[in-house]
């Protein structure tokens, strides 16, 4: 589960960079490109939730032990649920001519908005991991603090990112 959560976590933010004006290793390439980029590693991102989600229940019924009864794991569970409705919802902008009232900036906007919803949900489903008994056992004093503040300041990254595309650009053109 921990290289699933971290692979699904980092493979979720380079999905999202790939659009950064300043960071995009493909700032130099077409937008379609970056489409395609953006769509191959949100995708491995949730094959990666969905084997580690796999593995966690399988894990849990072999010990007979209760599914979902934690935050983390209410939260986890929310998130895999969410991005999976979320690729659905990127399927639409690859076919916007399937949403007919529906213009693609519209589109784009609520795609990004609702995206960076989730995956502030994700973040906080991986910080409710880490205050888990297991891992705060095996993490401890400096560590710890470093660990929780890595999804904290990519969150402020991504939420900078799509308010600045998409939000006040938005804004303003009302």
């Amino acid at each position: 589960p921990l290289p699933s959560a971290s692979q699904f976590s980092f493979l979720m933010t380079e999905a999202l960079l790939i659009f950064s004006p300043e960071t995009s290793p493909l700032r130099s390439f077409s937008r379609k490109v970056k489409v395609r980029v953006h769509w191959a590693l949100q995708l491995l991102a949730l094959l990666c939730a969905l084997l580690g989600l796999g593995v966690i229940t399988y894990n849990k019924h072999l010990n007979g032990k209760a599914h979902f009864v934690t935050w983390h794991g209410l939260t986890g569970l929310l998130t895999v649920l969410y991005t999976g409705g979320q690729c659905a919802g990127g399927l639409l902008l690859l076919y916007p001519k399937l949403m007919k009232n529906w213009t693609l900036a519209k589109l784009k906007l609520y795609h990004a908005t609702s995206g960076l919803v989730g995956y502030l949900l994700g973040c906080a489903s991986l910080m409710l991991g880490m205050c888990s008994l297991w891992f705060t056992a095996s993490v401890t004093s400096v560590s710890w603090y470093l660990a929780m503040l890595c999804p904290l300041l990519t969150s402020l990254v991504i939420m900078n990112q799509v308010s600045n595309a998409y939000l006040y650009r938005k804004r303003s053109q009302h």
